[in-house]
């Protein structure tokens, strides 16, 4: 099991975005834009009924539903459908309201006023300013560990208060114009004040699309459509998720009939069924950042010269190609292609050897020997070393490849080392730069410490106007990319596998966003 606090897409499901206060709306109302999460193509009209069995890798017998501890793809997916967030995530990361019908700040961004929708749980009870209140209060327990934790920090819960029976007013530590993200944490779930731990983890009541019916841990649970949801009734009757957790036996249940959706597949997999007619194969882009994470605090990268080297020695498409077989796209060195924020008017990197050697030669590294660490933890992770290896050879660069335990890795990585297989899922660029990239964040990988570039960061986020914030994060990411500790060189696809008569399933949508495993809006046909 990998170190929580790198939370990255693991082949047993470990999630990612475990967010951060992010994302600049000032004001919002209705619910997410249907744009953001177009169905698969031929979806048709849609049906009502039949029951949809979900194939997911699991945690075994320790399996709970408590959304607060939530931590596998299974939890999530579970969590999603029995519960609501105030907020989520839209397909480029930016806020979109769930329970919250419209937030609005005071002119300094310390208070936050957040008005709730009009929805109720699966016992018929309104959900309220106190259930909210009650739900953040729980997840920041220092005596318990959930993940949403780290992400409610700017909240200052003791202050905060209900306004009205539909309205709180959040105090928070610090100016913070991206709040939204905050109310769509990973995690961020709304339970009701009165309910019991017990009842939680194994007969949870929600305001989500379905009802808890029933749960084996490690084998299945099942829930049913929730008719008076607020954003409307599910199509499913039923919906059944299956614990698989070896890919085989995830697609043969699909080929076999035995289940409708089967998550998290292979590239060689996806290539070997795509297009022969008997599943459909949906591809999830932009779902992974794939990187090497080059130490910026110690020999030799502390030199910015040999970082540019070796954003110069990398082939990204070979990279892409041979560790990810395709099953991406070439990176620029910044995180969050696609995202809202991404600065992508920067020239895309290219191989250039001979540059490359002329860095070495000023920074006295002309025979640079150095070693990466990698693992079998992630997908490609030990082929992108593989390939680097040879890429820096090219450039008079010995490279050790040293492969390490898939279960210390993450925690191994974190401080030692100085060159190391990385990657991360979908977040908000801010909070990529909140959680990575600041002098006190815990899981700086590349030791990146400027007391300016934090200035920058906190100067972004007391910034009302959202096209002055984006010029601050432009002018970050510029940094980033002439001078950061992370060779981005590619994002994965994350890959599905679902039945023929399976229909709206979402297409653009990232893994750990509303529209993934989002099964409120698919239907069988």
């Amino acid at each position: 099991m990998s170190d929580e606090r790198f939370p990255g897409l693991h082949r047993r499901g470990f999630l990612a975005a475990t967010g951060a206060a992010s994302l600049g709306a000032l004001a919002l109302t209705g619910c997410g834009n249907p744009a953001d999460s177009p169905a698969g193509p031929g979806s048709g009209t849609p049906k009502r009924g039949g029951r949809l069995r979900a194939a997911f890798a699991g945690g075994g017998a320790s399996e709970t539903l408590d959304p607060h501890l939530a931590s596998l793809f299974v939890d999530a997916a579970r969590a999603k459908a029995v519960h609501d967030k105030l907020a989520d995530y839209g397909a480029d990361l930016s806020a979109r309201p769930r329970l919250a019908e419209k937030w609005e700040p005071n002119q300094t961004l310390d208070r936050w006023q957040v008005t709730l929708r009009e929805a109720t749980f699966h016992d018929g009870k309104p959900v309220t300013a106190q259930d909210v209140l009650h739900s953040y209060r729980r997840i920041a327990d220092p005596k318990k560990a959930f993940r949403a934790k780290a992400s409610l920090e700017p909240i200052d819960l003791g202050a905060s208060r209900a306004t009205g029976k539909r309205s709180i007013e959040f105090v928070l530590k610090r100016p913070t114009a991206e709040f939204p993200n905050v109310l769509a944490a990973f995690g961020a779930y709304i339970i009701p004040e009165h309910a019991t731990d017990s009842d939680i983890g194994r007969q949870p009541i929600g305001s989500g699309p379905f009802r808890f019916a029933s749960f084996a841990p490690g084998r299945s649970a099942v829930f049913r459509r929730y008719a008076d949801h607020w954003d409307g009734a599910p199509y499913l009757d039923e919906l059944e998720f299956l614990v698989a957790n070896e890919e085989s036996a995830r697609v043969n249940a699909l080929l076999g009939g035995q289940a409708e959706y089967a998550h998290e597949l292979n590239p060689t997999t996806a290539r070997a069924h795509e297009g022969r007619g008997q599943i459909e194969i949906v591809r999830l882009r932009n779902s992974a950042m794939q990187a090497f994470a080059m130490k910026t605090d110690r020999p030799p990268f502390d030199d910015e010269r040999v970082r540019q080297a070796f954003f110069l020695i990398a082939d990204r498409k070979e990279l892409v190609d041979g560790a990810l077989s395709g099953a991406g796209e070439v990176g620029n060195d910044l995180f969050g292609k696609g995202y809202e924020y991404y600065t992508d008017g920067l020239p895309q990197r290219a191989p250039d050897l001979d540059r490359a050697r002329a860095l070495l030669k000023q920074a006295g590294a002309e025979k640079l020997k150095v070693t990466l660490d990698t693992s079998a933890v992630a997908a490609g992770f030990t082929e992108a070393a593989s390939i680097f290896r040879d890429q820096a050879a090219k450039a008079g660069v010995t490279v050790e490849v040293k492969t390490g335990s898939k279960d210390s890795y993450w925690n191994d990585i974190l401080d030692s080392g100085t060159l190391c297989c990385y990657r991360s899922g979908a977040m908000p660029i801010e909070a990529h730069i909140s959680q990575r990239l600041l002098t006190g964040s815990t899981t700086n990988a590349t030791k990146w410490q400027h007391k300016d570039f934090d200035a920058l960061y906190q100067q972004a986020q007391s910034t009302p106007d959202k096209r002055d914030r984006a010029a601050v994060y432009a002018r970050m990411q510029r940094r980033l990319y002439a001078e950061g500790g992370f060779l981005v060189w590619g994002f994965a696809d994350w890959i599905l596998g679902t039945a023929k008569n399976l229909k709206g399933v979402a297409h653009r949508a990232p893994a750990n966003t509303l529209d993934w495993a989002r099964f409120d809006k698919v239907w069988l046909a």
